[in-house]
């Protein structure tokens, strides 16, 4: 598992330079060398980190795996495609639960910290994800059976998959590919920042998903690429940490124990006193001026 990743550098090496290329002969803004140069310290930096988190998940695999209800036959192709299904619908929790909770969000918003969105954003990869537990989204896989090694291959075929549709060269493919799966179409409006985008489109590879849990929006226009509130800066230290920051300081004004969990696990966007807003309060808002008007 540890090779598929390793193996595909230098395609994604070649492919970035490939689309740094076509975007500077069609004199396109879809890259900035900071920023790019952000993304790729991102990369290598989860890359030295995932050395300790990839141990880290799989001795918990390994050990849930030991009271494992079933023991599935890894050399049926059928037993795969059990797991690839399992594994996306697992990635569609993490992922849209790393949007609704402050904790899991911590780690996941490096990955939203670009205001550009290219095949170098795909690099632009969390250094804390396995360490603050961001696996116990899978745990579930290896105690009905599935091999820890099987779990963590599947995995990383996700993570392939999904670094081809962040690019802005491709628009849309024929309607059938465009309703079962991801597309770079549909994880470019999950990037955007503006307010009927955010928190949507938490697919994968397959795209069902947020159809099926209601959480899928169709690209209507060009997306507002970064966050509500952008970081401000390229310094891999500072996009890595500052969540955690943030959340640190937020605990130490909160006025009571329970406030004080709000910042922690709530919604990004949360406050005690209502100085800041969450998705959900903002859309609410943005209804009562429409229905005003």
């Amino acid at each position: 598992m540890r090779d598929l990743i390793q193996y595909a550098i230098p395609g994604f090496v070649i492919l970035l330079i490939a689309e740094v290329i076509v975007t500077a002969i069609q004199q396109k803004d879809y890259y900035d060398a900071k920023d790019t140069a952000s993304s790729l310290a991102m990369g290598i930096g989860n890359v030295l980190v995932g050395v300790v988190g990839k141990a880290i998940v799989l001795g918990t695999y390994s050990l849930v795996y030991q009271f494992r209800l079933f023991t599935a036959d890894m050399t049926q192709w059928w037993t795969w495609v059990i797991l690839f299904f399992a594994d996306d619908l697992s990635y569609y929790w993490f992922h849209r639960i790393s949007h609704s909770s402050r904790y899991f969000w911590a780690s996941h918003v490096v990955h939203h910290s670009s205001m550009k969105y290219n095949l170098g954003t795909a690099l632009r990869q969390t250094w804390t994800g396995n360490i603050s537990g961001a696996f116990i989204f899978w745990i579930w896989l290896p105690l009905i059976g599935f091999s820890p090694v099987a779990v963590m291959t599947m995995q990383a075929i996700s993570l392939l998959y999904q670094f081809w549709i962040h690019t802005e060269h491709i628009y849309k493919f024929p309607a059938p590919i465009e309703y079962i799966f991801n597309t770079p179409s549909h994880h470019r409006v999950h990037h955007g920042s503006d307010l009927n985008y955010l928190d949507k489109n938490h697919a994968g590879v397959l795209i069902i998903w947020d159809r099926l849990f209601g959480t899928f929006e169709l690209e209507r226009n060009r997306p507002t690429y970064g966050l509500t509130t952008n970081v401000g800066s390229h310094n891999p230290v500072r996009i890595a940490f500052h969540e955690w920051i943030a959340i640190g300081q937020d605990v130490r004004r909160a006025n009571s124990f329970r406030a004080a969990l709000g910042y922690i696990f709530g919604p990004p966007g949360w406050s005690h006193d209502g100085s800041r807003k969450t998705t959900k309060e903002l859309r609410a808002n943005q209804k009562q001026v429409t229905e005003k008007v």
